[in-house]
């Protein structure tokens, strides 16, 4: 089996998510980044981790924008999995949206 046929369980992340920062998301062709842009990342703070941060890709268009400080979020259909860069596994996300929730008073 290969290390990158596993998926890994998005509860694993924890159960708080915080939205920090939006940045667009390039194509790729032939290795190299084209300027056309295919959907955003959207990177989270992880409080149940150690404050971790890992970026969740969505495409299409902007769902979000950058909050001021931070947002709670939720995202529709999860999606955490492993994936090679410059010879070291990483952990990526997808999610098909992300949405806004209350703040905790």
């Amino acid at each position: 089996m290969k290390l990158t046929d596993l998926v890994i369980d998005p509860h694993s992340l924890g159960g708080e998510f915080l939205l920090v920062d939006v940045l667009p998301a390039y194509e790729y062709t032939n290795g190299q980044r084209t300027e056309k842009i295919v959907g955003y990342r959207y990177t989270i703070v992880l409080p149940e981790r150690r404050f971790e941060k890992i970026n969740v890709r969505i495409d299409g268009g902007k769902c979000m924008d950058k909050p001021k400080d931070f947002s709670h979020v939720e995202f529709q259909n999860l999606e955490v999995f492993i994936y090679w860069s410059q010879g070291q596994p990483q952990v990526g996300a997808r999610a098909k949206g992300i949405h806004p929730v209350q703040d905790k008073p």
